[in-house]
Parts: structure tokens; C-alpha cells; sequence
């Protein structure tokens, strides 16, 4: 079977397959969770744990994250599968022997087909031996169809993941360019007051434009954002970047929003200004909803 393209992903899918053949069956399903890593639990029949090793490198072509659980059943349409089988090297032992005995003790050979069939391991019921690759097929065709079935499940989840993120990456972008707009206005705004603090105290006296031009500086370095809403936006592009390529992103998702949120809580702290104060809180509420739905990616 060919395997899927690898797109967005979400770590939680669900699949199954069933293959047979006219002497058995296989029935595979799977089901997945959110980790950080990929670990995989198989519940396999005793009798197929041989073929477990083989099972486990199947799923790991369609799988990289996550914690997967697959449960194999197994079923043989024959109702008996032993066989008698006849053991001759025993059979002649025994029958060595037993002429042996008749000689030694002088005593008639009544030996018959019947009593030597009657001593132990000249016969004996064994399990029919069934043909390795041909089970392995069926397994590995059941495998392939639940994982293909659960990278479709997963894709779709991914894709809606996916827009999801994309709607709130764009939003976020909203925000940082209005809190750009409005930084400028902050440091006017202050210098407006200044003065006129300035003015009400001293009254007539003048002060030198040098030294209010001083404060003010020294209160828009304290207070200006630029280097973190650059930084902020590239993020966000970089993110939205990463959620159309075609490759497992979610660690790297995962860093970038981390990233995110250093910058926000340094634009909140920095914040002198209700309106931003309340933007760059709504930019952190935004970051914690992604990186809550990051977890869910592959």
C-alpha cells in the first residue's frame, strides 16, 4: 500500500483493518492520544508475538508522535489444527527392543501393529505449522490499512487544527500592528503632560526645552515596544509559515510559541498605557490558546 503525503497532523486518530485469506484472519485496530514522544503499546496474541518487532517498524513509517495503542485479534477459519505424526525412529526402537527381549526370555513374538501403536511417542498430536509469510502478509496488510485509516482521521483533525491557528495567528497580527500605531502616540502624549505638569508647578518659570526633551527620551526607551512587536510578528509569520509545510512541525511549533510569549509578557510589562496593557493581555490569552492546541500536533 503506498503510504499518504505527510501534511499537518493531529496526534489523536483512530484506525482499523481487517485482511483474510480462506484459512485465517487478522483484525487490527488503533487508536492514538497526545505525547511528547512516540510510544507504542501492542496487544498481540501470544502465538503472533513473533511478528511483533516487524509490526513496530510498520507503524513507524506513518508515525512520529504520540501515544498509539494497537490491538490485534487473530482467527483460523479451520476448527482443528493438529495433526498426528508418526514417529518411526521410536517405533523401531521399541520394536528392537521388544524382539530383543522375546530372544533373551525365550518367549513368543507376538508383536502386532496395535501394541507397538500403543507405546508412547510413536504417535503423537502436534499443531499444524502454519506458513510464517503468508500470516505476515495478512498482518502487515491489516497494519497498513488502520495506520492509512488513522493518517486520514489525523489529517483531517490537523487540517482543522490548522485553520484554526491560522485564524488566531492572524488576529494576533491585528493586534500587534495597532499596538505599533498607538506606541508613538504614548511618548506625544507624555510629553503633553509633562509640559503642562511643568507648567503648573513652576508657573512662569521657564525650563529648558533640553531637559523635558531628556525625560522624555529616557521615558520612551522605558516604554517602547519595537523591538518586540518585531520580533513578535516575525514568530507569527514564522508560525504561519511552519503550518503550511508539509513535514512534522510540532515541536518547532511548540519553541516559536514560547518565543511568542517571552515578547508578550515583556510588551505587558512595559506597557504605561491602559489600552495596551489590555491588548498585549489579549495577545497572552491568544498565545496560551495556540500552544494548548500545538500539544494536539504531530
Amino acid at each position: 500500500m503506498k503510504e499518504r503525503e505527510i501534511m499537518l497532523k493531529s496526534m489523536t486518530g483512530f484506525g482499523r483493518c481487517e485482511e483474510a485469506d480462506a484459512e485465517r484472519k487478522v483484525v487490527v485496530e488503533m487508536k492514538a492520544v497526545n505525547h511528547r514522544y512516540l510510544d507504542i503499546n501492542i496487544k498481540i496474541p501470544k502465538k503472533l508475538s513473533f511478528y511483533e518487532a516487524g509490526i513496530r517498524s510498520v507503524l513507524k513509517k506513518y508515525l512520529s508522535r504520540g501515544k498509539v495503542d494497537v490491538f490485534i485479534s487473530y482467527e483460523e477459519h479451520h476448527e482443528n489444527s493438529l495433526c498426528v505424526k508418526y514417529n518411526e525412529a521410536i517405533a523401531r526402537e521399541y520394536y528392537d527392543n521388544l524382539k530383543k527381549m522375546a530372544e533373551t526370555f525365550g518367549l513368543k513374538d507376538d508383536i502386532t501393529v496395535s501394541v507397538l501403536s500403543s507405546y508412547p511417542e510413536v504417535f503423537t498430536l502436534e499443531e499444524e505449522q502454519s506458513d510464517e509469510q503468508e500470516i505476515w502478509h495478512l498482518i502487515e496488510e491489516a497494519v497498513n490499512g488502520a495506520c492509512l485509516q488513522m493518517v486520514e482521521s489525523r489529517s483531517l483533525e490537523g487540517e482543522h487544527l490548522r485553520k484554526d491557528l491560522c485564524d488566531k495567528l492572524n488576529g494576533m497580527l491585528k493586534v500587534v500592528h495597532t499596538i505599533e500605531e498607538n506606541s508613538p502616540e504614548l511618548v506625544s502624549e507624555y510629553r503633553e503632560k509633562l509640559k503642562n505638569k511643568v507648567a503648573e508647578l513652576l508657573g512662569d518659570t521657564k525650563v529648558e526645552e533640553s531637559i523635558i526633551a531628556t525625560e522624555v527620551t529616557v521615558y520612551a526607551d522605558k516604554i517602547c515596544v519595537d523591538e518586540e512587536t518585531v520580533r513578535l510578528k516575525s514568530h507569527i509569520e514564522n508560525m504561519l509559515l511552519c503550518l503550511n509545510q508539509s513535514e512534522e512541525v510540532g515541536r518547532r511549533l511548540d519553541f516559536i510559541a514560547q518565543e511568542m510569549n517571552r515578547e508578550a509578557n515583556t510588551i505587558l510589562s512595559k506597557a504605561n498605557n491602559i489600552d495596551i496593557t489590555n491588548m498585549a493581555i489579549d495577545l497572552k490569552t491568544e498565545i496560551e490558546k495556540i500552544r494548548e492546541q500545538i500539544q494536539n500536533i504531530e
